[in-house]
């Protein structure tokens, strides 16, 4: 444990956007390496912490990494859409006070190559939860040319994706498509001069159909929605412009005082819908020292929200 192979992103704003917390509970989404848990356990000596994480490696992982805080910190282990009501029931609603989720993979998966997440690797899996039944085997061997072509334009904004689904199409009439490091070469030919890899956006629309992440964050959002969530700071770090678009909308209309269809000429619903309030009108970013030693947050975007009326914030 005395080399932890991870760099927590924004970790300095992650801490800003929590610096307000003096007591309660604070529930890290998506527990990982534990290196945000870790951080936040240190500057706020009076709180507590649940993790939660899909993946038991991270959990046994981060449970070694933690086990110095004793009973400030535990974890529950599955999605964090399902797993979020467990968490809030221990902590106690009343207690909560924190909310972070670090969307997308994490590094514990990306450095584990016989993971199937990197370009690199001998296999072809991406699941995040290693029970799941959906894997990218089957996404890659058994989709059909509309639904691969469908997830390439959804999930990857890829311009030619109709393009890019044959090829794999093609390439499996002769065989299965077994390994990421195959399916990465079949983008080579899609080389458009961009800093990125070909493959990097294919990989992503791919690692989110199989993870459902992008319905794993609409269920965690909602589950915050419809919850009694007073006096809580709501953190959320996303990786590409598909996940940030989907918390940025949902904390604007968490803003809304009136809900009245728009045809309404007089208020009707009270106007008092309002749940909170923005911390922060444009997302946090990295600056560039931190880019330099962490390039995966070149990418990254903090946006935070308060649950509450307290007129401080």
């Amino acid at each position: 444990m005395t080399d932890i192979p991870h760099i927590p992103v924004l970790l300095n704003q992650t801490l800003q956007s929590f610096e307000s917390i003096d007591s309660g509970v604070i529930i890290d989404c998506t527990l990982g390496y534990g290196g945000h848990s870790e951080a936040l356990l240190e500057a706020h000596p009076n709180i507590k912490l649940i993790g939660i994480d899909r993946d038991q490696t991270a959990i046994d992982f981060a449970s070694k990494r933690l086990a110095k805080f004793g009973d400030r910190f535990q974890t529950v282990k599955g999605d964090f859409a399902t797993a979020f009501d467990k968490a809030v029931e221990i902590a106690g609603v009343e207690n909560v006070r924190g909310l972070l989720a670090d969307i997308g993979v994490s590094s514990l998966q990306l450095d584990q190559i016989d993971r199937g997440f990197g370009f690199d690797s001998d296999v072809l899996d991406m699941r995040m939860d290693q029970n799941a039944p959906l894997s990218a085997y089957e996404v890659v061997n058994e989709y059909p040319h509309e639904k691969l072509m469908k997830i390439f334009y959804e999930y990857g904004e890829i311009a030619y994706g109709k393009d890019l689904a044959q090829k794999i199409i093609d390439k499996r009439q002769k065989g299965p498509i077994t390994s990421a490091k195959v399916l990465a070469d079949l983008a080579m030919s899609f080389k458009t001069g961009k800093k990125i890899h070909p493959a990097t956006l294919m990989f992503q629309a791919i690692r989110i159909e199989v993870n459902d992440e992008l319905g794993q964050l609409h269920g965690v959002l909602d589950k915050i929605e419809n919850s009694q969530l007073q006096n809580c700071i709501v953190s959320i770090i996303s990786f590409h412009s598909l996940e940030d678009r989907i918390v940025k909308q949902r904390f604007k209309a968490w803003t809304v005082k009136c809900i009245c269809p728009t045809h309404v000429m007089r208020c009707e619903c009270g106007n008092n819908h309002q749940k909170g309030k923005l911390l922060n009108k444009k997302p946090l970013i990295a600056d560039d020292k931190e880019i330099k030693e962490n390039p995966r947050s070149r990418s990254a975007k903090l946006r935070s929200f308060y649950f509450g009326t307290d007129s401080a914030f």
